[in-house]
């Protein structure tokens, strides 16, 4: 009856003490990141008082206690795993709540992370057969992930540093269309739309903690020839979580300027030359050889 009655007092304990530490407060992420912590720190105020209480009977369960423990470990394998994931993901700082990552073939943003699993708000991909969502937006559902795959998968973060990627707009042009007016075009709605000095500053944070080279940021437009036609390719900047916006944007800006300037996208075509026969050949079909050979 005490254990019960000091597990119910210590669960309201957690929930006022982390109501009043986080009342003053503003930022979302220190208020979550403190919550958590008053919570722990009651588990194991309880835990502590649990042990002071059941200290009597020590002596007599401790060899039950030890193969219980044996046991459990064996069987708990998973758990310590995920657990030990757990601690990594805290001390190594691989991602926190809100980053947007990427882990065993999962997208999106996370939305919270407990001793055992992390949860992510799942994003769609254009590249993924079974996303019904083409492009990196939400689609509504939340993923439970074990936290021990961060020692055997690797965990993609695109927002822990510099909190931008880079975007390129590919557009085949034909070869007898005005491909220099259309790589024209292509550079300056890229420009337009990069976010070039924002990317410029994070990079240039990012250089103070790790001992990286200097990263290109500048728009450019790269072109390849191909046997079909030349495919232009738009390299720009664009914050992580407005990509798709950006590129729908600079897409439609593209398409309309081309169609002012009687620009057209190269597609897979084929030309078919039919020429008439000569001036006094039979159209008549060859009649079918007879005899014997």
């Amino acid at each position: 009856m005490t254990s019960v009655v000091l597990a119910l007092l210590a669960l309201v304990v957690a929930v006022l003490a982390g109501r009043l530490a986080t009342i003053k407060v503003q930022d979302t992420t220190n208020r979550y990141y403190l919550r958590k912590a008053v919570h722990y720190l009651t588990v194991v105020a309880l835990l502590f008082a649990l042990a002071l209480l059941w200290r009597p009977f020590a002596g007599r369960i401790g060899v039950v206690v030890g193969l219980l423990a044996a046991g459990l470990a064996l069987a708990l394998q998973e758990v310590l795993g995920a657990f030990a994931g757990w601690v990594s993901i805290l001390t190594g700082r691989q991602f926190r709540v809100g980053d947007r990552i990427q882990m065993c073939g999962v997208r999106g943003d996370v939305l919270d992370i407990t001793p055992l699993r992390t949860r992510i708000l799942e994003s769609g991909s254009s590249s993924d057969p079974e996303s019904w969502i083409r492009g990196r937006q939400y689609t509504g559902r939340v993923v439970s992930l074990s936290n021990r795959f961060v020692f055997t998968a690797p965990v993609f973060n695109s927002s822990t540093v510099l909190d931008h990627l880079w975007e390129e707009l590919t557009l085949p042009v034909p070869y007898e269309a005005d491909w220099h007016l259309a790589e024209r075009i292509l550079c300056e709605e890229a420009q337009n739309i990069s976010a070039t000095a924002d990317a410029q500053h994070a990079i240039e944070q990012m250089r103070h903690r790790y001992p990286v080279a200097d990263a290109e940021v500048d728009p450019r437009v790269f072109i390849r020839a191909t046997p079909n036609w030349i495919e232009l390719s738009a390299r720009f900047v664009v914050p992580v979580r407005a990509a798709r916006q950006v590129k729908d944007e600079v897409t439609r800006r593209v398409l309309d300027r081309f169609a002012e300037n009687g620009l057209r996208v190269a597609s897979v075509t084929q030309d078919i030359t039919v020429r008439p026969p000569p001036p006094g050949a039979s159209t008549q079909p060859a009649a079918p050889a007879t005899g014997r050979p």
